[in-house]
């Protein structure tokens, strides 16, 4: 069974030292000039685009972003992508782990979680100025590593996702009562899920994995993203079945048996109830 490509930070920045990596780039001098074209793959880290100015296409988890001025993509741990931007794009591109970066004070958790829920945000000109602000400054920390650097990176990433959430346009869609116990015990959920769904797939099993009944799971659920628990469930499976059919060669059977999927003609039918298409006919219009 051929695995998903994977870049690993510890990989990409050697020479840094535990806890945590930390990079940010300006998207210029990562150009030179040139158009960038990655392939499908994923992290095991945050990877943040700020875009200034220029073109592009971000493909995460099979939803595809036209790439414009003024806008900001975040990727979380496990998520698949694809980019593609051209030559005069201006910006930054921030890499970090969970090490490095993890607000302690809890109305910055709040923005953190917030900010990391959604892969997209589109921000008015003169608003994004001011996210620039904190990035332009955590550029000139990580560069001059003058003593105390990585605090205040820290610092302008705290200010960055808070004013990130304020202009964001999903924000406002919020359910009231997504209070901070709710959305801990959400985030809880998508991690488990990621980690378990090729042995776990029924929403009284990720309630007993966090000690709840299925009528408060399923209400965190739906007071967090209006969905069921199922609804998760079958989602997350959808997304890991096609991250397999579309970034590696494996063939349908032994993608289903690393779903959990002893029964192919099964798999297959779930995969179509759920999508329109059987797996095969997927990857071959989508690939």
């Amino acid at each position: 069974m051929k695995a998903i490509p994977i870049r690993h930070i510890a990989d990409t920045y050697p020479d840094q030292n535990i806890p945590g990596r930390f990079s940010i780039r300006n998207i210029s001098d990562v150009l030179s000039g040139n158009d960038l074209v990655h392939d499908l793959h994923k992290h095991d880290f945050y990877f943040i685009l700020a875009i200034e100015k220029g073109q592009g296409v971000h493909e995460i988890d099979f939803l595809r972003y036209e790439i414009h001025n003024n806008a900001v993509f975040i990727l979380r741990p496990g998520q698949v992508h694809q980019l593609q931007l051209t030559a005069d794009c201006a910006g930054y591109i921030i890499e970090f782990d969970n090490s490095f970066y993890g607000p302690k004070s809890t109305i910055a958790e709040h923005q953190w979680r917030k900010a990391t829920n959604n892969n997209h945000c589109e921000v008015e000109e003169v608003r994004f100025k001011k996210l620039l602000a904190y990035l332009s400054n955590s550029f000139t920390e990580y560069n001059l590593k003058q003593e105390g650097y990585r605090e205040a990176i820290k610092a302008n990433m705290d200010l960055f996702f808070i004013e990130l959430v304020r202009q964001s346009q999903n924000a406002s869609k919020l359910s009231s009562e997504v209070t901070l116990y709710t959305q801990d015990r959400y985030e809880e959920l998508l991690s488990l899920l990621d980690a378990n769904i090729t042995e776990a797939k029924s929403v009284s099993q990720y309630a007993r994995l966090l000690n709840l009944s299925v009528y408060q799971l399923n209400a965190i659920t739906k007071a967090s993203v209006g969905r069921t628990t199922i609804g998760l469930i079958n989602g997350q499976i959808i997304l890991e079945a096609k991250r397999y059919l579309l970034a590696t060669p494996n063939q349908i059977k032994d993608i289903a048996w690393h779903l959990g999927y002893e029964d192919i003609s099964y798999f297959i039918r779930f995969f179509k109830k759920h999508t329109g298409y059987t797996p095969d006919a997927f990857r071959k219009n989508f690939k």
